[in-house]
């Protein structure tokens, strides 16, 4: 009788191993899911800040500091930046600065609210869907900076980018964007 339980016992794994066995392989069935795909809802993926030190990275380019503010180094001809309230993300170059926030009031773009806003040197001002993705921005506090022909001035009700050339720019805020 003993024998008999072992050997059933041993039956049994071996069913159970082999079922196990049987059901391992490449193709799982189901569908891919995507949520947020097709809202217009960009992916939320937790990004880690890189940390501010204290010294001056060596910039890329030569820099002249410019009276009345700190000049941001730039990195391949680019200045990136965060405000002090953290709702706007900036992108600098030489020919045009590109902002993203929630705007409140922002026009629709290919049917959704736009995120972001671009001025050129020249004033040109565009609208568009989208997002800078993981830059490696520079908390920027209440002040005068200086970046790539761009001077920056921030305060608690936005921030004002003035391309240094040619006089143009815009105002950013939350609330409203105006071009000059």
């Amino acid at each position: 009788m003993s024998n008999g339980v072992k050997t059933g016992v041993g039956v049994a794994w071996l069913v159970v191993a082999g079922a196990t066995a049987a059901g391992c392989t490449d193709t799982i069935n189901g569908a891919a899911t995507c949520p947020g795909c097709g809202s217009g809802v960009e992916p939320s993926f937790p990004t880690t800040r890189p940390s501010v030190t204290t010294t001056t990275p060596t910039p890329t380019a030569p820099v002249v500091p410019s009276p009345g503010g700190d000049t941001l180094p730039s990195t391949g001809g680019y200045v990136y930046i965060e405000t002090k309230s953290g709702q706007t993300r900036c992108q600098i170059s030489a020919d045009s600065v590109g902002c993203e926030s929630n705007f409140i009031n922002s026009p629709i773009v290919d049917g959704e609210p736009a995120n972001g806003v671009e001025v050129t040197a020249d004033g040109s001002l565009r609208w568009i869907t989208g997002n800078l993705g993981a830059i490696p921005t520079t908390t920027i506090d209440y002040a005068t900076y200086h970046a790539v022909g761009w001077t920056i001035e921030a305060s608690d009700k936005g921030t004002r980018f003035t391309n240094d050339d040619t006089g143009h720019g815009m105002f950013v805020s939350t609330e409203q964007v105006d071009v000059f």
